[in-house]
C-alpha cells in the first residue's frame, strides 16, 4: 500500500482518495493512468492518493464496501463517494470540479455527514490519509479480536453450564442405585453375623438375587458416571445411546424391585398393567431404567402414605408404545405442566422434598433422545399421570 501526496503545505486541506486494485496485470496500468490524470487535474488544490491491494487487504475493501475493482473512493471531504468501472478516468474528470467545491466548503458540512470511522479533521489539522487508513485497519483488527473473545467466552459459559448440569445429574441420579446396592449388600451382611436370627432365613436363591441386584446397581452407577464424564471430555451437550431390543415388562419390574423398600416405607401400593403380547421396544436399557426410576421416585415422594401408583403400557400405533406412571398424589397446577420439565425448576410443593429440580428435565432429554415425547396429565388434589412414548423394535 503506497501513498502519493501533492500538497503545497502540510496545513492545507486536501482530497483524500483511496484507489482499490487487485492483482490483475491491468491494475498496474490503471494505477499509473489514474495517478497521471490526478496530477494533471491538480492545478490549485492538493490531494492524497493511497493504493489498496484488495488481495492483501480484503478487510479494508469489506469495510469500505468495495465490490468491484478498479474503484476510487473519495474519503474526504464528506460525504464519502465511490467511483468504479472501466470508465474510471472519465468519471474522475466529471467529478473533479465538484470535489474541489466540496473541499473548499468542507468546514460547513454538518457533523452527521462526516466520516463515521475516522475522526473529523479540525481546520488546519487535517489527518494524513495514511494515518486514517492505519486507524481503520487497527479498528478492524480490534473488532475481530473482540468478536473472537466473545466467541471464546460463550464457549466457556456453555462448558461451565454443561459441567454444572453434569454434577447436578450425578448428585440426583446416583441416589437410587446407591440406596438399592447398599440395601442388597446390607442384607447379605446378615449371613456373616451368626447372632442374627435372620441369617438362617436367607435361602440360596434369595442370596443370588441380592448379589445380582447389587451387581446391576453398581453397573448402573458405573454407566451413569461414564455418561456424565463423556460429554465433559468431548464438550458435547448430550449423551450417547446404546439402543437394543428391550422387554419393557422386565425393565419395569426391575425398577419397581429396585425401589421396593421406598414404596414399603410409605405403605404404597404399586400395580402394573402391561399386556403380555406387548411388542419389544428399541432403546438404551440403562437410560430408560434411569428415566423410569426418576418418574417412580417422584411418584412415591409426592404420593401420601398408603397411596397408589399404577404403571401401564399401551401399544398406541404400529411404531410407538405409550408408558404411563400414575399416582394419587398432590397433583400439579395446569400452568406448570410444561414448566416442570425445565432444568432446576421446583414448585412450591417441592420445598418440603429433597431434590435438585432436574429429574424431569433428565427424563425429557432421555425420551427425546429415543425420538419419543413426554407429557403430564394432572389434577390438583387428585394425582398425576406422566406419559412417554417409545419406538417399537422393528427387527
Amino acid at each position: 500500500m503506497s501513498t502519493d501526496r501533492y500538497s503545497p503545505s502540510h496545513t492545507s486541506k486536501s482530497l483524500q482518495l483511496l484507489l482499490f486494485l487487485d492483482d490483475r496485470m491491468a491494475s498496474s496500468v490503471y494505477n499509473q493512468e489514474i495517478r497521471n490524470r490526478l496530477v494533471m487535474l491538480n492545478t490549485e488544490q492538493s490531494f492524497e492518493l493511497q493504493v489498496v491491494d484488495v488481495v492483501k487487504q480484503p478487510d479494508l475493501a469489506e469495510h469500505y464496501r468495495v465490490i468491484a475493482t478498479p474503484a476510487l473512493l473519495k474519503l474526504y471531504p464528506t460525504p464519502r463517494q465511490i467511483l468504479a468501472g472501466s470508465n474510471l478516468l472519465d468519471q474522475i474528470d466529471n467529478w473533479w470540479e465538484r470535489w474541489q467545491e466540496e473541499l473548499f466548503t468542507s468546514d460547513s458540512l454538518p457533523d452527521r455527514d462526516r466520516e463515521a470511522v475516522t475522526p473529523a479533521p479540525q481546520p488546519n489539522e487535517q489527518l494524513l490519509l495514511s494515518d486514517s487508513i492505519d486507524y481503520v485497519s487497527k479498528l478492524i483488527k480490534l473488532t475481530d479480536e473482540v468478536f473472537t473473545l466473545k466467541q471464546e467466552k460463550a464457549a466457556l459459559v456453555d462448558r461451565l453450564k454443561l459441567q454444572d448440569r453434569a454434577m447436578s445429574v450425578l448428585a440426583h441420579d446416583l441416589r437410587n442405585p446407591l440406596t438399592a446396592a447398599a440395601l442388597a449388600l446390607g442384607t447379605l451382611e446378615i449371613i456373616h453375623n451368626p447372632n442374627d436370627y435372620r441369617a438362617n432365613a436367607l435361602e440360596p436363591i434369595a442370596i443370588a438375587k441380592l448379589i445380582d441386584r447389587a451387581r446391576t446397581q453398581l453397573h448402573a452407577i458405573d454407566r451413569l458416571v461414564n455418561d456424565i464424564l463423556q460429554p465433559l471430555a468431548t464438550n458435547a451437550p448430550e449423551f450417547a445411546l446404546l439402543p437394543q431390543k428391550l422387554d419393557l415388562t422386565q425393565l419395569v419390574s426391575g425398577v419397581v424391585a429396585q425401589l421396593d423398600t421406598q414404596f414399603q416405607a410409605k405403605a404404597q401400593l404399586v400395580t402394573t398393567d402391561i399386556p403380555q403380547d406387548l411388542p419389544f421396544v428399541y432403546g438404551d436399557v440403562d437410560k430408560l431404567r434411569q428415566a423410569i426410576a426418576n418418574l417412580l421416585d417422584n411418584a412415591s415422594k409426592y404420593t401420601p402414605d398408603r397411596g397408589r401408583i399404577h404403571i401401564s403400557a399401551l401399544h398406541r400405533t404400529a411404531q410407538t408404545i405409550q408408558v404411563s406412571i400414575a399416582d394419587t398424589g398432590l397433583g400439579i397446577p395446569e400452568k406448570n405442566h410444561k414448566l416442570i420439565f425445565q432444568d432446576r425448576i421446583r414448585l412450591d410443593r417441592d420445598l418440603s422434598q429433597s431434590g435438585y429440580g432436574i429429574g424431569l428435565a433428565v427424563c425429557q432429554r432421555i425420551v427425546r433422545a429415543h425420538y419419543g415425547q413426554i407429557w403430564v396429565e394432572s389434577v390438583l388434589g387428585k394425582g398425576s399421570a406422566f406419559n412417554f412414548t417409545l419406538l417399537v423394535y422393528q427387527g
